[in-house]
């Protein structure tokens, strides 16, 4: 049950993470969902894995689920899910509900690098790895929220502090006199930090807020309490990144990229009234910080031991091989807004359909492909990622128009067949993460092989970066972007000859690896 929270928390991350890179066009079957691979949960649990140490840290630790969710026996109480709803309950609800909402701003971050900043498509490319770089150091975040309480609490104190912070910075970013006065050089650099930091503080409190029902449902004896979290965590999430998903674009229509910004700030600062509303034992520090020391300790050399497994260590490296691969998502995203003349409206439409696609995605994987191999899985989505990612072309040249097929159909089509098929491709890495992960090091690994899946999509979007300015494609000079998509997607196919990585660990189904468990 544990690891069915680590899958559907880290695809809930994943949804987040697309909110924070600016829109693109996902053109690749392998990198549809790695936008980033934005592990989180178990990375969270990171968080309870130092707590899983010591029995004085496990004493200190929030109320059980059974204590929490379970207490009211009242005949008037609700419930959700098999669960009462408790004012923790509506907490966990609302903070996941917003980490998906938080997508709102997603084209106005676009739109804010392209038309105010002036930047071209390498350097918005560039930046998309740059604003990722907090979600790839998440492990440390879960360190800090276990090891250093700020006023005495592990959790509460750490969500108003992430939605206090990150609410200021889309305040700035909604505020466009902030920096007026000062040169263009200082405003472009502060616009760039605010960005940043929004993007950390989210990463912070996905942390806390998935560490949060970590452990919760560990303590809870009750398979339905599990059941019940994970699915209204993934539920919440969903639900707020589909509504973004329109919004992102329509409210363009009618308002300025910096009034979207100010508008999305309120989302953080929801964050920090809610966290009030967590339950949270205050901790002593002498005593945290004793047991601390040797919950790191014990988890770093377990940790490298793992790692140092040729069992571990050979499969990490094929699917950071599969991860950092480029791709020409932002040199696409200036031809779909300054050659073909899409507005954000449109744009937030096909967001989302993408995220409606997605959701089937995942059903179809667990109808038709929980059976396949995983190794299988990986090999022919690669494979077909390829030509799949050949059909922009056909916008670019304009063939589609010569064949009788409007931009936008076929922008609609490519868009929900890739997002549905990304979906299937992306959900074996996680099963295979999880399998990966021995028993006593799991939470810790598996935050650390989130983070170098991060770390390999970062890679991927600043080579791409670079191959979009060593193709000379700009934001009104689109010549060289054919053959850029072309090598972008040829580049899906390099990983296969190490698919023997795999071996024996890719082997099995998700179906064969819950048996085994």
């Amino acid at each position: 049950m544990r690891r069915k929270l680590m899958l559907i928390a880290a695809i809930s991350s994943v949804k987040l993470a697309h909110s924070l890179v600016p829109i693109t066009h996902r053109g690749r079957l392998d990198r549809l969902p790695r936008r980033l691979f934005l592990q989180s949960s178990e990375e969270s649990s990171s968080t309870t894995s130092l707590i899983d140490v010591s029995s004085d840290l496990k004493d200190s630790s929030t109320t059980s689920t059974a204590d929490v969710i379970l207490q009211s026996t009242e005949p008037n109480s609700f419930h959700i899910l098999g669960m009462t709803i408790t004012p923790e309950i509506v907490a966990i609800a609302t903070i996941y509900f917003v980490e998906g909402a938080l997508g709102l701003a997603r084209l106005a971050q676009s739109y804010l690098l392209k038309d105010e900043l002036h930047l071209g498509p390498a350097e918005l490319s560039a930046l998309s790895g740059l604003f990722v770089l907090p979600w790839t150091i998440k492990p440390i975040y879960g360190f800090l929220s276990d090891g250093f309480p700020l006023l005495g609490f592990r959790r509460k104190s750490y969500l108003i502090l992430a939605g206090l912070l990150g609410g200021s910075a889309y305040t700035i970013l909604g505020f466009s006199g902030f920096w007026e006065g000062l040169p263009s050089s200082t405003s472009i650099t502060g616009t760039l930090v605010a960005l940043l930091v929004a993007s950390g503080c989210i990463a912070m409190a996905d942390v806390v807020a998935d560490g949060i029902v970590v452990a919760k449902t560990r303590e809870s004896n009750d398979p339905a309490i599990a059941g019940g979290l994970q699915s209204l965590c993934w539920g919440s999430a969903a639900t707020g990144g589909l509504i973004s998903a329109y919004f992102s674009g329509s409210l363009l229509e009618v308002m300025t990229v910096r009034q979207v910004f100010a508008l999305t700030a309120v989302l953080p600062f929801l964050v920090a009234l809610i966290a009030f509303g967590v339950e949270d034992k205050r901790v002593e520090p002498s005593v945290q910080k004793d047991n601390f020391i040797r919950g790191v300790k014990v988890q770093v050399d377990a940790l490298w031991g793992a790692l140092s497994q040729k069992a571990i260590w050979r499969p990490a490296l094929f699917l950071f091989l599969w991860q950092a691969t480029p791709t020409a998502d932002g040199a696409f995203f200036f031809f779909l807004s300054n050659d073909l003349g899409l507005g954000p409206e449109f744009l937030g439409r096909v967001r989302l359909v993408t995220a409606a696609a997605s959701l089937v995605g995942v059903w179809l994987y667990n109808q038709y492909l929980k059976t396949v191999k995983i190794k299988d899985i990986l090999f022919w989505s690669s494979v077909a990622s390829f030509p799949l990612g050949l059909i922009p072309i056909l916008l670019v040249t304009h063939v589609n128009r010569e064949l009788g097929i409007p931009d936008t159909a076929l922008i609609y089509g490519d868009d929900v067949i890739l997002a549905a098929l990304g979906e299937m491709a992306f959900l074996p890495t996680l099963v295979l993460a999880a399998r990966l992960c021995p028993p006593g090091v799991e939470a810790v690994l598996f935050a650390t092989l989130m983070s170098i899946f991060n770390g390999a999509g970062t890679a991927g979007t600043e080579i791409g970066a670079l191959l979009t300015k060593v193709f000379g494609v700009t934001e009104n000079d689109f010549t060289n972007l054919a053959p850029l998509i072309f090598l972008c997607s040829l580049s899906s196919i390099f990983p296969l000859p190490f698919i023997g990585l795999l071996d024996e660990v890719g082997d099995m189904s998700e179906k064969e690896i819950e048996g085994e468990s």
